[in-house]
């Protein structure tokens, strides 16, 4: 999607755990390891967005990790009340970072498992560049940001301690 402000875009992001792993993605733009997410479109909040991209670029359905039980059907399938209001849940971080020197995302981060590790984007999306990072390779990844590194370590502490619970 193109930009829908010139200095500062919102975007979701997911950090998707399958057993002992996150899924990460060779960003073609920026060569850097980022997980899947994207621009929010007019008309689309924060968990519709972070769904949505993962499932575009990953081709997974996902399971955010979140306090309450989300409804992902949208908008049009009766899930608000009368006066168009639904709970949205609290992403795991927010967070502010430059794309360039005149651009920023402001990105919001949840944390989601899925019960596969096949991933089959989208007509259009890359299909190549996943990789499935364990704890052990998060920690030795010289290639993965610092930022990144902190949420998926912590995506893979959230989705352990929660199927934990179950």
């Amino acid at each position: 999607m193109v930009h829908i402000h010139e200095k500062i875009d919102y975007v979701g992001d997911v950090f998707i755990v399958n057993e002992d792993a996150v899924l990460l993605h060779m960003h073609e733009k920026y060569d850097m390891w980022v997980p899947p997410g994207g621009h929010v479109e007019l008309n689309e909040d924060f968990v519709e967005a972070a769904i949505r991209e993962a499932k575009e670029e990953t081709g997974l359905d996902v399971a955010l990790l979140v306090d309450f039980e989300v409804d992902t059907r949208g908008k049009d399938t009766g899930v608000q009340d009368i006066y168009g209001e639904r709970e949205l849940p609290l992403p795991q971080f927010i967070n502010r970072h430059r794309v360039s020197s005149t651009h920023e995302h402001i990105s919001f981060v949840y944390f989601a498992t899925s019960t596969t590790r096949v991933t089959n984007p989208a007509e259009g999306e890359k299909r190549e560049g996943f990789k499935w990072f364990t704890e052990t390779q998060l920690h030795n990844a010289s290639d993965v940001t610092d930022r990144v590194k902190k949420y998926a370590l912590k995506a893979l502490l959230v989705a352990r301690k929660t199927s934990c619970k179950d």
